[in-house]
């Protein structure tokens, strides 16, 4: 799963980087949309197809490699390590400029049907 993201002035950590939270919750945020993404492909199923699926961060684990520039979009690349009935393990690159600055890890667990219902949803 591929995702790109292009950080404003206001995400600046210091002249010309982007700040590590917000690296924190690009890779938190597209690990839990990956594994839904990943689990509707192992079941043969449209992402649009009931019942949705809807997951959860249990852990998340952010390794930061180099200072991530402020100005070219971010990339996010992510593949599922372990795709489980009710858990994915999802790993993650974050990019600027074709450049790894950071990588991540997502255990993700799949919220219960009853709780969507729940929740309005």
């Amino acid at each position: 799963m591929v995702a790109s993201f292009a950080p404003r002035p206001y995400h600046m950590a210091g002249p010309g980087l982007v700040y590590g939270g917000l690296i924190a919750s690009r890779i938190d945020c597209h690990g839990t949309a990956s594994a839904a993404a990943f689990t509707y492909r192992a079941e043969g199923r449209a992402m649009s197809s009931l019942p949705i699926l809807r997951y959860v961060t249990a852990a998340l684990k952010v390794d930061y490699l180099k200072p991530t520039p402020l100005g070219p979009n971010l990339e996010l690349r992510a593949w599922p390590r372990e795709l489980k009935k009710r858990k994915v393990i999802v790993d993650l690159d974050l990019s600027a400029d074709g450049i790894v600055t950071a990588r991540g890890e997502v255990i993700a667990v799949q919220i219960p049907e009853s709780m969507l219902k729940e929740q309005g949803d």
